[in-house]
């Protein structure tokens, strides 16, 4: 049997049958029903005449169906494509586009901006509608997704799969329109499903797999907070299915209501996505722990963004036996490691086989030479970006026979090989011939008691070419601080150079509709401010 996906879940499915696998609004699947339900979502599919290849697009939010069609689309040979159902209708017609979406299944109060996007994309020939709605979809097949799938049959008789079958992750980024990163499975499997086994060596085969499930007497309970159309939750999801693990699924984010989850499914794993949910979640435990049972929990995991040190440390003042998993990965390149904490306050990932760090001619660094690189991954990685080979072969490289991922993020090597990441190459500030990484500088900013968010960008200064802008987001309840008071705080963490030159405060922090941070929205804030809002130049 191969380490395609749907074939793993099956495996999965067929050892342990009666166990939960998912919650989501008071409903529950067993592995069984889960695998049941997929099965006829990929018959359907078959019906509509979808083929091995095509791609289908999910324009959900999370419910018990988004997994169901997820499964169902990699049963039946379908490559899934997470649609964002915060993008506007220009972002919305580039990805169907694009991606070149051959079908679509869409919650119903979504179908009507999905039906104002199809007639500018063709290849759309096939719609199931989840619940009731009125949109006119036009000259495509419309489908009712109850009454479709559950007319279809359980029989599982799609034939055999492949190991390079394709799985199709579209990211937002921080600069342009989204990219579909096209994995093979197998690779998937390895690279951001850590193999099965993120604790320890990677199975290698689905029967491998299926026992270890079958062998968990007492596995974790994880609480998925993200939307299923980020790579960071889906990495979640079948690392979750593959563990045994009951997955409960919040439909909408909502803080206290995850700690409500967590007493009724004692659940004993968070999943977040960086300070976006752990913040207030962490203000929620510190407001509502004494009216919810939390013994259950011992682990918060992220993923896909940056997880403040501040924030960090809240939790474990609240909760001091919580244990916090902080991964580091990509949707172009899996899951690459889990970040510690240096004395220093950088963020460090140990050695790793697949993880180097590459200079600008693609060879890796010298550990200990403190010379700067690129953050780059060998192995397991993506074969493309999807439709776009210029973007492809700047980020997924062929070197000495070898394919990489290269990333955005720079990087140094420590001697023993440890890796210090710095932040993303793109967002450096260069101010006087200095080097400064906005990650660096909003750590020292949200440790700030009144900020609540903040993004750090360059303006135009003329004398050092630019200096270092910040843009804040106040907590509630917090008068606003002086540009003195922030610069006083963050002298006690950062180097004087560093320190904001300016200070915005914004009613919020703009993120992209893949809520990755707007850098694009700083630097233009931050230069809109004005040389007025500037502290004089000086330096210590």
């Amino acid at each position: 049997m191969s380490l395609n996906l749907a074939d793993l879940y099956e495996a999965v499915s067929d050892a342990i049958p009666d166990r939960v696998a998912l919650v989501c609004d008071g409903q529950r699947r067993t592995y069984a029903e889960l695998d049941t339900r997929a099965t006829q979502v990929g018959h359907q599919l078959q019906e509509l005449g979808i083929r091995p290849g095509d791609h289908v697009g999910l324009h959900m939010r999370n419910s018990l169906e988004f997994v169901e069609s997820l499964l169902g689309c990699l049963k039946a040979r379908a490559v899934p494509i997470n649609i964002n159902f915060r993008y506007t209708d220009a972002e919305l017609s580039y990805l169907y586009g694009n991606a070149e979406l051959v079908g679509v299944i869409v919650d119903g109060d979504l179908a009507a901006t999905a039906a104002a996007v199809l007639p500018a994309c063709p290849t759309v020939k096939h719609v199931l509608t989840l619940g009731p709605t009125d949109a006119d979809l036009g000259a495509v097949t419309h489908v009712d997704y109850e009454l479709g799938v559950s007319a279809q049959s359980a029989e599982r008789d799609f034939g055999e799969r492949s190991n390079d079958d394709h799985y199709v992750i579209y990211t937002g980024g921080t600069t342009g329109m989204p990219k579909g990163v096209v994995w093979r499975h197998e690779d998937f499997f390895h690279a951001a499903l850590g193999g099965g086994n993120h604790y320890g060596d990677s199975y290698t085969s689905a029967a491998e797999v299926a026992a270890a499930a079958a062998a968990a007497e007492t596995p974790m309970t994880f609480l998925v907070t993200a939307p299923l159309m980020h790579g960071a939750a889906v990495y979640s999801l079948f690392s979750g299915f593959f563990m045994a693990s009951k997955q409960v699924l919040m439909r909408q984010f909502d803080a206290v209501e995850a700690l409500r989850l967590v007493e009724a499914e004692s659940v004993s794993c968070v999943m977040v996505v960086g300070d976006a949910i752990a913040r207030p979640l962490a203000d929620a435990i510190a407001a509502h722990a004494g009216e919810h049972d939390l013994s259950s929990l011992f682990m918060i995991g992220s993923g896909g963004a940056l997880w403040s040190r501040t924030v960090q440390a809240q939790l474990t003042e609240l909760l001091p036996n919580l244990y916090l998993r902080d991964s580091f990965g990509a949707s172009e390149s899996g899951a690459d490691g889990t970040l510690a904490m240096g004395e220093d306050g950088s963020m460090r990932m140990a050695p790793s086989a697949n993880a180097v760090v590459v200079d600008e001619t693609l060879q890796p660094v010298e550990p200990g030479s403190g010379e700067l690189g690129y953050l780059a991954r060998r192995g397991h990685v993506p074969l493309a970006y999807y439709n776009d080979p210029a973007k492809t072969a700047a980020t997924f490289p062929v070197v000495d026979g070898v394919r990489m991922s290269v990333l955005g993020d720079m990087a140094r090597v420590e001697a023993d090989g440890t890796i210090v990441l710095l932040g993303r190459g793109s967002g450096c500030i260069n101010t006087g011939g200095e080097k400064v990484f906005p990650e660096e500088v909003e750590q020292a900013l949200k440790s700030h008691p009144a900020v609540m968010d903040a993004l750090v960008a360059g303006a135009p200064d003329p004398l050092y070419g630019e200096r270092v802008g910040a843009v804040v987001q106040l907590r509630e309840g917090f008068d606003e601080p002086s540009l003195e008071d922030v610069q006083k705080h963050c002298r006690t963490q950062i180097a004087g150079y560093k320190i904001p030159r300016s200070l915005v405060v914004a009613p919020f922090i703009v993120r992209s509709p893949s809520g990755k941070a707007d850098y694009r929205w700083a630097k233009a804030t931050v230069a809109e401010a004005g040389a007025e809002a500037a502290a004089p130049s000086t330096r210590g």
